[in-house]
């Protein structure tokens, strides 16, 4: 008798060597499996969540378990050939091909760039206009000429220096100068929008007019214009952008809106009116002035969108080579009357004295000497005066005019007087006021005038000095 059972020596594990054990075990199995049909097999239901790739140490146990399964099969000596053969079920799209899946099991497709026909186009088609639907798109390093990148990334347009009279100004692109003649004292800047063969009379409205005078003037432009109501022109025309024609009387003006700005690092002054000239012209009318040296810009009726332009003129100007007609190198000085004194409009005569002093180096053989009233708000206009300014002259008083004196006048009236340089004279005068001359602050002004010979003039020299008039 032995302890084990005899080893099987051959066969395939079906022959008389197999062991008691085995053949019991196998039997057991093929009873098993002839109970199981078709109708007992289901198909593979799809996964229900996603598939965890499995960790590095997954891997490399699942091999060492199948191993270890395999070789003890091995030992136990099973037989593949009688248990069903089942495989690795396949895909869960070829088992549930007639099966709907839940919304939430349907995957989104998200295309990559790559795959995009449209994403392409829009990428490599920089010339695609907004009509195509598609968005435009500048080369790299260009700037983009869309939305608001187009004003601040766009280059200046380059401006022509130009000289005019002394005076320094830059022409921007676009526009072109014209004079109104060989001796003129006005250039006209014709703006790019201008009709074909514009020429200096049609400066109002396609342009802005440039006036500088070497002496005071006596025509328009005056520093008076700019707080007149008409003082944006000196013709009753209409100078409407594209149909500029005669006003026919129906001309009205609102202003001018005054400020005082800084042009050419200098104190400047500057006028703006609203015209209408029927129930349908309209335009604006716009006025600089720097008063000290007399040079003027004007633009009547300019179109809106050439605003930039006329402001870029105005900002450009340099006025240092530009002799200014007021010298002031002769000084006034009043004796006889006080900053601020009160003179009664009652008659009573008032004597005072000017003396004007040569503080230059120019000898003045040639000037004239002459005193005036401002206009203030207890004179109005339209009234007519009995106040009176006389002079002394060869021991006898002279009468002057004293109201609003105008350059013309004030030419005519002065009294011709020489000053050297370092010398002074004196000139004596009376003030008579009356009742035409209401309670205010009255303006008087002295002047020395270099006569041109042409009905203009030169100021030498300017002092202004103010009393209350009061009532009695």
């Amino acid at each position: 008798m032995t302890d084990k059972l005899p080893r099987r020596t051959g066969g395939d594990g079906d022959g008389p060597d197999d062991t008691p054990m085995e053949r019991l075990l196998r039997e057991a199995m093929n009873a098993r499996a002839m109970q199981i049909t078709a109708h007992d097999l289901r198909p593979a239901a799809p996964p229900s969540r996603r598939l965890r790739r499995l960790k590095p140490v997954y891997l490399a146990a699942v091999p060492l378990f199948g191993l270890a399964a395999a070789m003890a099969f091995g030992v136990l000596g099973f037989r593949g050939d009688t248990v069903a053969d089942r495989g690795d079920p396949g895909p869960a799209a070829t088992v549930t091909a007639s099966a709907s899946p839940s919304p939430s099991a349907v995957p989104t497709v998200e295309p990559t760039p790559s795959e995009s026909p449209t994403a392409t186009a829009t990428t490599t088609s920089p010339t695609a206009g907004p009509t195509g639907g598609g968005t435009t798109e500048a080369p790299v390093g260009v700037p983009s000429t869309t939305g608001t990148a187009t004003t601040s990334t766009s280059p200046t347009a380059p401006a022509t220096p130009y000289t005019f009279r002394g005076v320094k100004l830059r022409i921007p692109e676009g526009w072109r100068a014209v004079t109104e003649g060989a001796q003129g004292i006005r250039l006209c800047l014709l703006s790019p929008g201008a009709p074909d063969g514009a020429a200096f009379n049609d400066c109002s409205p396609y342009g802005a007019e440039l006036t500088v005078y070497d002496a005071e003037p006596v025509t328009w432009p005056s520093t008076g214009d700019l707080d007149a109501s008409g003082g944006w022109g000196h013709q009753p025309n209409c100078p409407v952008w594209g149909n500029p024609h005669p006003a026919d009387g129906q001309l009205k003006s609102v202003g001018p809106a005054k400020s005082t700005v800084t042009v050419a690092g200098r104190p400047a002054r500057k006028s703006q009116w609203q015209v209408t000239c029927n129930a349908k012209d309209s335009f604006t009318a716009q006025m600089w002035v720097l008063p000290k040296d007399q040079v003027y810009v004007s633009a009547i009726g300019l179109k809106a969108d050439y605003q930039s332009g006329l402001q870029a003129i105005v900002n450009s100007l340099d006025v240092s080579g530009h002799t200014s007609p007021y010298a002031n190198d002769v000084s006034a000085s009043v004796t006889g009357l006080t900053v601020g004194q009160k003179v009664p409009n009652d008659g009573t005569p008032v004597e005072f004295a000017v003396t004007f002093k040569n503080t230059g180096k120019t000898n003045y053989t040639a000037t004239k000497a002459v005193v005036y009233a401002d206009p203030y708000p207890g004179a109005p206009p339209g009234v007519k005066r009995t106040s009176t300014l006389d002079r002394r002259q060869g021991g006898a008083w002279s009468p002057m005019e004293l109201w609003g004196l105008d350059a013309f006048s004030g030419l005519e009236s002065g009294l011709p007087v020489s000053v050297a340089p370092g010398q002074s004279v004196t000139v004596n005068y009376r003030l008579t006021l009356t009742p035409d001359y209401g309670p205010g602050t009255l303006p008087l002004v002295m002047r020395l005038e270099v006569p041109d010979g042409a009905g203009s003039f030169r100021l030498a020299g300017e002092g202004t000095l103010q009393i209350q008039v009061v009532a009695k």
